[in-house]
């Protein structure tokens, strides 16, 4: 398998390539060549399979340069850490089967991603005899998902941008209290789209880049996104096979784009299986917008009780664009292009047709989102988180009798224990491991939100 960038500008490239170049040096995301449907027959075989078994099956689709054995033991060792054997466990509540990502070590859906990813880049590096500065800007759980993936690891150094003030208290603690000597926090004095651009226009800078050897675990890199599919696969079998129908529903809540995009590379492997994908977003509705209206342009950002997703512009959007575009590289770079001067895309109706055939999509209120917690909870005795609260709400919209919705739940309640309290009136049970924060030291820095003074900080501290 080879892999291509989004704007057409670089030879295709192997996958560990394609990891270690992050982001494409022609500015894109990378993507495979192709996305083959799986046959019925291999549908099949993959049922009942464990969830390391059926990772296999599918990062083998993605992944030929990595021999079979290694890559067993690195999703092995990847999904050790996770504290459910199931890894991602599917509990149905009423009319929603929930997908409970969050039981990796940071309680949020990104450790599923970024503990492969962690392990890759250090059995390349070491493989390679080089080293690594991975650069990255979090909204809140990517940044402690990532420094848990990487934290004491050899030949890696990692620097993580996060807003200031703009994550819930346990998510700053979650990567501030990590204070091995290859782990960086910094607090930029602006929003996460200020920190995102700041990444972007460094990685742009190719010869900072190659100079520090610079390596991306945002959902940039497509080694966190194929890791995702696996487990959109995963429920989509398992709630088949339980609820003995043919097709299922999964909501989705996003800011970024990755994670549903992830189940756009899903459905595309398994023809016919996944029906619907709902894309959910908060009172931050670039998607929403862009799904339900063809317009794809910027706003403020505003301050939710789902902080992971204020984000007004989605990194990932670019790679969905390039298949919206017939796979046209040179007309996405030129609309990327566009895009980067005037903060805007607008749609046809032809392409809007075509969105609104891949996605549907609903944006949930503040009010909404703390009602639907309520509710639940009053209702089923379960606890959601404020971020999948959003994904609950729209999906519990958009589902239809017979279909199966899943809602994928992104990280666990006690994460945002302000929300929730505001919200059910008590506190969500607080795990050993997020308890136990309060009493670590921490390290961070506080730095203003230019490229510059990020750069100066990389320089001085880099491996």
């Amino acid at each position: 398998m080879k892999y291509i960038s989004t704007r057409g500008g670089i030879a295709p490239i192997s996958f560990k390539e394609a990891v270690m170049m992050g982001l494409a040096v022609d500015g894109g995301l990378l993507l495979p060549e192709s996305i083959e449907a799986a046959t019925e027959e291999q549908i099949e075989s993959w049922r009942g399979l464990s969830y390391q078994e059926l990772a296999f099956a599918v990062l083998s689709r993605f992944i030929d340069d990595i021999p079979a054995a290694d890559l067993r033991e690195l999703i092995n060792r990847s999904y050790a850490t996770f504290t459910s054997p199931a890894v991602t466990p599917i509990v149905k509540k009423g009319d929603c089967h929930i997908m409970e990502l969050f039981h990796g070590p940071t309680l949020a859906f990104k450790d599923v991603a970024l503990q492969f990813l962690g392990n890759v880049f250090e059995y390349l590096l070491k493989e390679s005899g080089g080293h690594m500065n991975i650069l990255g800007a979090t909204s809140g759980d990517t940044g402690s998902a990532a420094i848990y993936g990487v934290r004491g690891k050899e030949r890696i150094n990692i620097f993580i941008l996060h807003p200031h003030k703009r994550v819930s208290p346990i998510q700053e603690l979650q990567m501030t209290s990590v204070t091995d000597a290859n782990v960086f926090n910094l607090a930029i004095k602006g929003t996460f789209d200020d920190g995102q651009a700041i990444v972007k226009a460094i990685f742009n800078d190719i010869p900072f880049k190659d100079k520090h050897q610079l390596g991306a675990v945002n959902s940039i890199n497509w080694a966190r996104i194929v890791a995702q599919v696996v487990y959109y696969i995963y429920g989509a079998l398992k709630v088949t096979a339980e609820e003995g129908v043919d097709q299922v529903d999964f909501s989705v809540p996003t800011g970024n784009f990755g994670d549903i995009f992830a189940g756009f590379v899903a459905r595309r492997i398994l023809p016919g299986r996944i029906r619907n994908l709902v894309l959910a977003t908060n009172e931050n509705n670039l998607l929403t917008r862009f799904v339900l209206n063809g317009d794809y342009s910027v706003g403020s950002v505003v301050s939710t009780v789902s902080p992971s997703m204020d984000i007004q512009v989605a990194s990932n959007f670019e790679r969905y664009l390039y298949y919206l575009n017939g796979e046209d590289a040179a007309r996405t770079r030129k609309e990327m292009e566009q895009f980067a001067q005037s903060g805007s895309l607008h749609f046809d109706d032809a392409a809007q047709e075509r969105v609104r055939h891949d996605f549907a999509s609903r944006s949930v209120n503040e009010e909404e989102t703390i009602a639907i917690i309520r509710d639940f909870y009053a209702a089923y005795g379960y606890v959601l988180d404020p971020h999948t609260a959003v994904g609950v709400r729209a999906g519990l919209a958009a589902r239809q009798s017979g279909v199966p919705m899943i809602c994928l739940s992104t990280a666990h309640p006690a994460k945002f224990g302000e929300a929730v309290h505001r919200a059910i009136g008590q506190d969500p049970e607080m795990p050993v491991s997020l308890a136990a924060l309060a009493d670590q030291q921490t390290r961070c820095e506080v730095v203003a939100a230019e490229v510059e003074a990020i750069k100066a900080f990389v320089d001085a501290h880099a491996l």
